[in-house]
Parts: C-alpha cells; sequence; structure tokens
C-alpha cells in the first residue's frame, strides 16, 4: 500500500476527524473510524488545480503574467469542477487515480487543463475569456463569473461532451435545461479509437452551476444544514467558494464542518503529455493533493456556487426529485427554486417535465413530484 496511507501515529495530519458522525466526500458516505484510508484515496483521486508559475505568459509575450499567483484560485477551483465532471463521465464516479495511473482518457482529460494557451481549460483560455465578462487578466473571479467563463468554453471541446447550465436567480427551471440537454440524433463521442466514452446519445452530459449568495458578510445559520445536505446528494460536485477574495473547493462535509481542496500553493508549471520520463511521472502527482483539509461550515464566505453532474437525464430527474425534498421542501429557509416553464407548443406526452409536476395551472410550477424512470 502507498506510504501515504500508513504513516506513524505522531505523524498523523488532522484532514479527516476521527469521529462517529459520517464523513461525505461528493455524495458518498464514509465512516472516518473505519475507512479513513478509503477517504483519503478518494480525496487524493480528485484533480488538484493550483497555483502555477513560470508558464507562457498569458496575453502574450508583452504579459507579465506567468503566474496566476494571488489571483488565479478561483479560476483553479472552477478546473477542479469541470475536471471531476469529465473523470465521472469517461471514468466513472469511483474510478481512483495511484501514482502508477496511465490510463491514456485520464491523461487526455489532464493535458485540457495544463498551463498553456492551446489547452482547452488552461489558466490562459480561462483567465482571457474572462474579459468577455468584465474580468481583466490578473482580477479575482467570483463563483458567478467562473461558472459563465466554464459556460462558454465547454462549447468548444466537443471531446469533453458536456454542457454547463447557470442557473441564475436562485431559480432552477427544469424545461430549460432539458431543451439544453437533449440531443436529437446525437451520437456516442469516443476516445482512444474504438473506446467508446460514457456519453449517453440521446442526453448532452450536465453540469449544473448554481450561483447563490447566502447573506451578507457571513452565511445565515439558516443556510447551514440545507448547505452539508448538498453535500449527501449522489450527483453533488461540491461547492465553489471560500472566504473573502480566498476561493476553495469544498468537496465534503463532517459535522459542522467542511473538506476542502486549497488551490493556495504555488507549484511549477510542466507537462503530463504521455507520463513516460520521471519527470513527467513527479509532474502528475502535483495534481492530487495528499490531504484535505477542513474549516467551520460558519467560517465560509456566503457567495457559493452549488455544483451538480448528471451524466444521463435519470441522473438529473433524480437530481430534481432530492433538491425538492432535501433542499426545499424539508426547509424552512430553502437554498432555491425548483420550476418548469411550461412551453405552448409542448404537448404533454413530450413534456418530461409534465412527470414533474402535480398541478398546471400556471407558467411556472412548483415541482413536487419526479417519476424516476426504472
Amino acid at each position: 500500500m502507498d506510504s501515504l496511507f500508513t504513516q506513524n501515529i505522531s505523524d498523523e495530519p488532522e484532514d479527516i476527524p476521527q469521529t462517529d458522525e459520517p464523513v461525505w466526500v461528493l455524495g458518498k458516505q464514509y465512516n472516518a473510524i473505519k475507512e479513513l484510508d478509503a477517504i483519503r484515496r478518494d480525496i487524493r483521486s480528485k484533480l488538484w488545480f493550483t497555483y502555477r508559475k513560470g508558464f507562457v505568459p498569458i496575453g502574450g509575450y508583452n504579459s507579465t503574467f506567468t503566474t496566476d499567483k494571488g489571483w488565479g484560485c478561483m479560476l483553479r477551483c472552477g478546473q477542479m469542477v469541470l475536471g471531476q465532471a469529465l473523470i465521472i463521465l469517461h471514468l466513472g464516479r469511483d474510478w481512483q487515480w495511484i501514482p502508477e495511473t496511465k490510463n491514456s482518457t485520464y491523461l487526455k482529460i489532464l493535458k485540457r487543463f495544463e498551463d498553456k494557451r492551446t489547452a482547452a481549460f488552461s489558466i490562459h483560455q480561462i483567465a482571457l475569456t474572462g474579459a468577455s465578462e468584465g474580468k481583466a487578466v490578473g482580477q479575482w473571479f467570483g463563483p458567478n463569473t467562473i461558472a459563465q467563463v466554464l459556460k462558454k468554453l465547454v462549447v468548444y471541446d466537443e471531446w469533453s461532451s458536456i454542457t454547463i447550465h447557470v442557473a441564475l436567480d436562485n431559480t432552477l427551471i427544469v424545461n430549460d435545461i432539458l431543451k439544453q440537454c437533449r440531443v436529437e440524433g446525437g451520437t456516442t463521442a469516443e476516445a482512444d479509437g474504438d473506446v467508446p466514452l460514457k456519453a449517453p446519445s440521446q442526453w448532452k452530459p450536465l453540469l449544473l452551476l448554481i450561483p447563490l449568495r447566502l447573506g451578507l458578510s457571513e452565511i445565515n445559520p439558516v443556510y447551514i444544514n440545507v448547505l452539508k445536505t448538498s453535500f449527501k446528494i449522489p450527483q453533488s460536485l461540491g461547492v465553489m467558494g471560500g472566504k473573502p477574495n480566498l476561493a476553495l473547493y469544498f468537496i465534503g462535509c463532517v459535522g459542522n464542518e467542511v473538506i476542502y481542496l486549497d488551490p493556495h500553493t504555488t507549484q511549477r508549471s510542466g507537462t503530463v503529455n504521455r507520463k513516460i520520463d520521471e519527470e513527467e511521472i513527479e509532474m502528475d502527482a502535483t495534481y492530487h493533493c495528499k490531504f484535505a483539509s477542513r474549516i467551520p461550515i460558519t467560517g465560509i464566505d456566503p457567495s457559493v456556487a452549488l455544483c451538480f453532474f448528471c451524466a444521463t437525464e435519470k441522473d438529473f430527474k433524480s437530481l430534481c426529485k432530492s433538491i425538492q425534498e432535501e433542499l426545499i421542501t424539508s426547509e424552512k429557509q430553502p437554498l432555491l427554486e425548483l420550476c418548469a416553464e411550461r412551453l405552448a407548443y409542448w404537448s404533454p406526452a413530450e413534456d418530461v417535465a409534465a412527470e414533474a409536476i402535480a398541478t398546471s395551472s400556471c407558467k411556472y410550477l412548483y415541482i413536487n413530484t419526479i417519476l424516476i424512470e426504472k
């Protein structure tokens, strides 16, 4: 077993507390006492994007931006969310990384996040696209800005095979998402020759980002329980947020604390390529954090973005059911509203949202029940 998981007790990090309370990591439940090694392997398998230095200047050779230290933390959090979505889609939610991993699909995903202009989701692409959202290179992003930028970028990478929906005004409109994700006559993408990916042909896999403001200067206590509950939903991809002007990627919770990956480590820029020589092997390891960190949930900034991934339409319908039952109906102060916009030219037979709606007396309707396909 990797020596990472067999340290002496005196060297034991304080990443996961020894508690009987359940530990949740992106929709998975663990027992900290019995499954500590499994928790750490799971966390270490997540793609960890941090500040880098020494890359080709962002914006051309007249630019001085050869590092994103001090301003790129939310951009890196966005990369982590998108990277995890691609891992789940193309390798499976239970896939795990080890230092010896040379899976070609994994390497193809990682290549999309290299620190160079030609990589689809590089710090260069994200920073330059941010200009269209009013953020000059070197300016700090908030959760909504990174969500909007990623939404624009995924359109240009057909291999990644996903679409991003950004839910605004604390409202999730089901029919808008169904219209966006349904693919007429779609074809399954392929990778590495004849090996098909897990992208369904009639549904564009969905990365759902929900920017929210949960208070003024700090989180309103009324939202704390429902925010913790969001990590328990099977489709969870965590929460982009942080502390004021310090972005973190929250991937789980235990008790009244949240577990996060911290992008505030500056590492040298480099490439993994096919992970053949020692330098490439070492570079690959820099994309995986040995130990997560945690802080009290009351200490995070109230500006957040909830993240979910639905590889299939069934996943999305299940997510809607969970949001309605666990984040809305059971809460005195829900995080968001779940509505359906009924379009005049859709018949009830064609409208999947009709399965989810108990009444149809108005244009925007709360969704009370969703029938999950067997």
